[in-house]
């Protein structure tokens, strides 16, 4: 899982599925070149995923909390110094923004790495993803929109053969709370974009997250967290997590529609299920992968429906 940057504040067709601080327009130019800018999404995600790949790796040294704090400590500094965000002339509205901002950061990954040290990551990325599907179907209020969320639901009664007998109650617990603060995280990305300029207010966040967290990595693992091949591993996941998504998709949506940027955002839970069975044996069955595969689509269905939804707003004779 990513965060987005809050260069720009998503549009509301895509905002629910993206992680994205930026959106290019969906008229943007199509053709031969956006192969370029769809191999650096796609890049951007299988980084994402093996990065979380490599925390579950991490966390029997570091534990789950102490792998969260690495990896926001680490993407902050790299932020802040590449950024320099003007700490000056901020109105309190703004900095309760960016506050709330990195406490939905902080909570997002928190969770997700305390789901994914109980349960396979390809199921818990499927079950955070209905956090941000939830918001766009309730965004967007239409009828079709039930039609994607009873797909999505039918993929998760798929996933836990009816009960979840077979998964940990508390991983699914976790992963589901992630996805609640997913969508929170999406609100506040967008309130933060319009009132920061560039990705400041994602370094300012970052920085709140991570001194947010900071107590609790040192907690759980003390000074564990000096070693120098868990904070080389720490700064790995950061990278593969953080810096480098956040670059490939700021350089990739300044020529890709953004409801492409989203539908590829869709795929993620395959590529943390392809993640973790390359890097952590973690084989899924002919059934939790077809219940992913519906997720998927669902979220893939939802997102085209507000795509359509907001290009008929704009047609002649249609009101907005």
């Amino acid at each position: 899982m990513t965060l987005p940057s809050a260069a720009t504040p998503p549009g509301p067709a895509v905002s629910a599925t993206s992680r994205a601080p930026a959106s290019a327009p969906d008229d943007a130019p199509r053709g031969r070149g956006s192969l370029g800018p769809v191999g650096l999404v796609l890049t951007g995600g299988i980084s994402v995923q093996f990065g979380g790949a490599l925390a579950v790796t991490l966390m029997p040294r570091a534990g789950a909390l102490g792998v969260v704090t690495l990896r926001l400590l680490v993407a902050a500094v790299v932020l802040l110094l590449v950024c320099r965000p003007r700490l000056r002339g901020h109105s309190r509205a703004d900095w309760t923004t960016v506050i709330v901002f990195g406490i939905a950061m902080a909570g997002m990954n928190g969770l997700f790495y305390q789901s994914v040290a109980r349960i396979p990551l390809g199921t818990a990325v499927t079950l955070e993803v209905l956090g941000p599907l939830a918001l766009s179907v309730l965004a967007s209020r239409r009828a079709i929109n039930f039609l994607w969320a009873g797909l999505a639901l039918a993929g998760v009664v798929l996933l836990g053969g009816g009960s979840f007998g077979s998964l940990d109650p508390l991983g699914v617990a976790f992963a589901l709370g992630a996805g609640v603060m997913w969508a929170a995280y999406i609100v506040f990305s967008a309130r933060t974009g319009r009132r920061f300029p560039q990705a400041d207010g994602l370094a300012l966040a970052m920085g709140v997250a991570a001194l947010l967290f900071l107590p609790l990595g040192i907690a759980e693992s003390g000074t564990k967290l000096l070693e120098p091949t868990t904070l080389a591993l720490g700064a790995a996941v950061a990278v593969l997590s953080s810096v480098l998504p956040y670059t490939l998709e700021l350089l990739a949506l300044r020529r890709l529609p953004a409801s492409t940027f989203a539908i590829l955002m869709s795929l993620e839970p395959a590529i943390a299920a392809a993640a973790g069975f390359l890097v952590l044996s973690q084989a899924l069955t002919l059934t939790e992968s077809a219940a992913i595969a519906l997720v998927i689509a669902a979220s893939m269905g939802a997102v085209r429906t507000q795509v359509g939804r907001g290009r008929a707003k704009t047609l002649p004779g249609h009101s907005t």
